[in-house]
């Protein structure tokens, strides 16, 4: 099922870090944001980390 995806997230790098993402994303077939995604999921399935955010209402149905 996919996710409501409505929230933004703008971060400062440095350009070393940009380019593992850009690399780790092309050799997925992904976007950098689907490999960010992807990359937050796995290391919160590791630690143990819930999500504590709630989906924010869009009134749409």
């Amino acid at each position: 099922m996919p996710r409501n995806k409505c929230e933004t997230l703008s971060i400062r790098t440095t350009a070393e870090i940009k380019d593992l993402i850009r690399q780790a994303a092309e050799r997925e077939h992904r976007s950098v944001a689907s490999m960010l995604e992807v990359l937050v999921m796995a290391h919160a399935g590791q630690a143990g980390i819930k999500a504590s955010a709630k989906p924010k209402k869009t009134g749409k149905k």
